[in-house]
């Protein structure tokens, strides 16, 4: 099978048209199917459908299924796609290579951060992309926002050059990672909840964990902060968690900062801020095999922007 497919890979014209066709199709596979993955490409379902169809039809291969079951990569399908992604990471090294050569930066540079960057008062992000465009201004710089899960794997399989995550797992031997700073989490509910109005004294261990819990996807269902909670929900971003603790039905952790807005209008409230807190550490990754001059000057960027406490 493998042969099979590297035959026909090989065999495909690799010109610009092409590249488009893998580019469309890998974009559909981190995505999850192909309505999922319109908003990134700009395309309507029925023109990822044509580019899908005519790069199966140049492989004679077939790369997916679409029906009730959702979404689902043949074993042709994965093989194309991690040869895909090799190709865009080779292609993505000449272009840095070629730059470096001539003396400048260049190519593309694919950065991946979780969401609720902007209200970090440990980080200047913002700061950061503009230092980094200053010194590479001919980089094209590609954001994607994504659960930490996915920027894992991403790093791992090529699709991002450098990424901004809370840890996950266990660090390979294949990245670089260095912890850049740390954000606090506490436990939240909403105006509409029953444990609004509830004087922190009465807000046990037990009292706590028999409430409806919104965690996180890209965490174990395990004790947190001494409470074995309820887990009712799950969502891997911050907007996701938000969402659920304002219907009123969930209690929740929130970066402080991102909740901070929301507390001072009153929709959100602190629950034992003194028991229900923890730290998030925050890496900047990149790979450790030979990373682009662009990925070290970005994650330089990031780390440099710091905010240093007063």
């Amino acid at each position: 099978m493998i042969n099979k497919v590297r035959h026909r890979v090989l065999n495909l014209s690799l010109g610009d048209a092409e590249l488009r066709l893998l580019r469309v199709f890998a974009s559909v596979v981190q995505h999850g199917g192909f309505s999922a993955a319109q908003s990134a490409l700009g395309m309507t379902q029925a023109t990822i459908s044509t580019h899908m169809r005519n790069l199966e039809q140049r492989l004679a291969l077939r790369l997916c299924t679409r029906g009730r079951s959702g979404f689902q990569l043949t074993e042709e399908g994965r093989l194309v796609y991690d040869a895909a992604l090799e190709l865009f990471g080779s292609l993505e090294k000449f272009q840095s290579r070629i730059g470096e050569a001539q003396g400048e930066l260049s190519g593309n540079l694919s950065f991946g951060t979780v969401d609720a960057m902007i209200t970090n008062r440990e980080l200047d992000l913002q700061g950061a992309l503009a230092s980094f465009h200053a010194k590479a201004p001919r980089v094209h710089l590609e954001i994607d926002v994504a659960a930490p899960q996915v920027l894992h794997q991403g790093l791992l399989n090529g699709s991002f050059q450098v990424v901004l995550m809370p840890s996950v797992g266990s660090v390979t031997s294949h990245v670089r990672s260095q912890p850049v700073f740390s954000e606090v989490q506490k436990l939240y509910c909403a105006e509409r909840h029953q444990l609004f109005a509830r004087p922190d004294e009465e807000l046990t261990d037990a009292v706590l964990a028999s409430q409806s819990f919104a965690g996180r996807t890209y965490m174990l269902n395990e004790t947190i902060c001494g409470v074995n909670f309820t887990w009712a929900a799950a969502t891997p971003h911050m907007e996701g968690t938000l969402l659920l603790l304002l219907s009123g039905a969930y209690i929740g952790f929130l970066p402080d900062h991102y909740a901070d807005e929301w507390v001072r209008t009153g929709r959100l409230r602190i629950l034992a801020p003194e028991r229900m807190t923890f730290e998030d550490m925050f890496h900047i990754a990149y790979p450790r095999n030979k990373p682009s001059r662009a990925a070290e000057t970005l994650a330089e960027a990031i780390t440099e922007s710091v905010r240093k406490p007063h």
